[in-house]
């Protein structure tokens, strides 16, 4: 059965869809099943998959209301190796057509229970905003990842987030949880990030996960060429600490699985 996680930020700018598409090109590097949606009308996690957009016929859009399957719509990322749920422009018109339909909070999960058992790990690339389609993912995910910068607005803007979750585990998802935080573009010489840094560790604990990601010239460039970093400069800095957070991850879900060091070290160089 899939672990599907939300990766989600009310604020913009974080590097939610960066995460979204190099978590899912990693942890099919480590030999995972990975299924990625996006569920953004900017279409940027289908873009920065290698899948032109503006060629779609079937996208996310169908599948939430209820004329297409996930089976019917899902492509491979020519690119990244997984399967990808892509969406574009199209999908801005669901905040509207979704309001009158029955179950309009669940219709993305509802939809999942076909494919949950083909893949080891759902990735939901959120928009960034507190909406139909937001709310969709928080209730098809059972944890949510949530990528922020180190920085004195980024705090203000994670209570909002945390107390969105909360409601949405009281009225839609009992089971959400927050899978962890991920501090991201992280600049260790910038004394105000380690200030939040420490915060976040000391509010948080081991939610804040280990791996920190760095700001990376690579990390950037890549989805100009259609690809995640691991298959554009899988040397650099941002690709191995994408690497570092998919093993962190498996081996929270599936800690009798996780590659030994050696092994692990074998994949980062192949």
């Amino acid at each position: 059965m899939a672990k599907i996680l939300a990766v989600t930020n009310q604020k913009g700018g974080v590097g939610k869809t960066t995460t979204s598409v190099n978590l899912a090109a990693s942890l099919e590097a480590v030999k995972r099943r990975v299924l990625l949606i996006d569920l953004d009308p900017q279409g940027n996690a289908t873009m920065g998959s290698g899948v032109d957009k503006g060629q779609l016929e079937h996208t996310v859009y169908q599948v939430l209301l209820g004329s297409a399957s996930v089976v019917d719509v899902r492509v491979s990322s020519p690119s990244g190796k997984y399967d990808l749920l892509p969406a574009n422009r199209e999908l801005a018109g669901a905040e509207i057509e979704l309001i009158d339909l029955p179950g309009r909070e669940t219709r993305l999960r509802e939809a999942l229970r076909e494919v949950e058992r083909e893949y080891d790990f759902i990735l939901i690339d959120c928009p960034p905003a507190l909406n139909l389609l937001t709310l969709n993912g928080l209730c098809a995910a059972e944890a949510v990842v949530i990528p922020m910068q180190c920085e004195y607005y980024a705090l203000e803007g994670l209570s909002d987030l945390v107390n969105t979750i909360k409601k949405v585990r009281a009225h839609f998802n009992s089971k959400l949880e927050i899978e962890g935080l991920l501090r991201t573009m992280f600049d260790p010489r910038n004394i105000l990030a380690q200030q939040v840094s420490d915060q976040l560790q000391q509010y948080f604990g081991d939610r804040v996960y280990r791996t920190v990601i760095p700001r990376n010239v690579r990390l950037a460039e890549a989805p100009s060429f259609g690809i995640p970093a691991l298959y554009h400069d899988r040397l650099s800095k941002g690709t191995q600490a994408y690497l570092a957070l998919a093993r962190e991850i498996v081996t929270r879900y599936f800690p009798e699985s996780a590659m030994p060091d050696q092994q692990y070290q074998q994949t980062l160089e192949a």
